[in-house]
């Protein structure tokens, strides 16, 4: 049976690093969270954000809009967290209603803010090797990876899902750390023997249970980032009963990936603030 990467404790760690951050150069780094609409997971989801923000000693403010909000009452509210000087880092809850164009929305928040790192600047900082602020989840595998693993020099990756919040970042992060990467997505001919071939899969193509024990290759290192609700309960991209007894390290749905994008969510804020800070 393989080894659990366990999300939770990993992002205690980094929650605990920070916190003492915050104590050592005696600030309160400030994150504003635009939520547009009545998504209930995304209610969740910032709930959990501010709760974690506030375990650290964090300021996480929460910028309301109704579900009716048309696209310049957005961007307005965008501009004035990238002037107000007391705000650290924004983000922007996704998915937005429909009509808005969110990337649009995402492109206005000034990059030194922008501590999702998924603003054209961040993102082409990232695909140019050169990263500013890295994506949260991205960041989160990343670091999941290589606590398992530790060096990734020439490890061949298969990141399963091309978008632009997980599958293109992460590729790029795992080509800066010398791996051989392979994006595969909905049109890619013999997928199961593509993933076959990997020492590392990045499942995040949003198919509940799509890699199954034989698309695994013994050994692999299996992260999943997939979130499916399916009858009411949580189902990851991997099939996690049957991939754990054949790979060497694989992340739970849920306990993996997601505390460690809350916890990079974080960090990112954190770091932005000792940055506009000159810290």
């Amino acid at each position: 049976m393989s080894a659990i990467i366990d999300g939770k404790a990993l992002a205690e760690e980094i929650k605990q690093k920070i916190a003492e951050g915050i104590l050592k150069n005696n600030i309160v780094p400030v994150l504003a969270v635009v939520l547009v609409g009545n998504n209930e997971a995304s209610h969740i989801y910032v709930k959990n954000k501010k709760k974690t923000a506030a375990e650290v000693g964090m300021d996480c403010r929460v910028f309301e809009l109704p579900e009716s909000s048309v696209q310049k009452e957005i961007e307005a509210l965008v501009d004035k967290l990238n002037n107000d000087k007391n705000i650290n880092g924004i983000i922007v809850q996704l998915p937005l209603p429909r009509g808005i164009d969110a990337n649009n929305i995402i492109s206005l928040i000034s990059p030194e803010k922008d501590v999702d790192g998924l603003g054209v600047y961040n993102a082409g900082r990232l695909a140019m090797g050169e990263p500013n602020i890295v994506a949260a989840t991205p960041k989160g595998i990343l670091y999941m990876l290589k606590s398992a693993a530790g060096d990734l020099t020439g490890k061949n990756a298969v990141v399963v899902g091309r978008s632009n919040i997980v599958g293109r970042p992460v590729s790029s992060l795992l080509l800066n750390s010398d791996c051989t990467v392979t994006i595969a997505h909905s049109k890619t001919k013999n997928l199961q023997e593509v993933a076959k071939a990997a020492d590392i899969i990045i499942a995040a193509c949003g198919c509940p249970k799509i890699i199954k024990k034989d698309w695994v290759k013994k050994g692999a290192i299996v992260i999943d980032v997939g979130i499916n609700r399916i009858d009411g309960k949580i189902s990851g991209d991997v099939d996690f009963d049957e991939v754990k007894d054949i790979a060497s390290y694989i992340s739970p749905v849920p306990g993996g990936v997601g505390p460690m994008t809350v916890a990079m969510l974080i960090d990112n804020t954190y770091n932005a603030c000792l940055k506009q800070l000159g810290k």
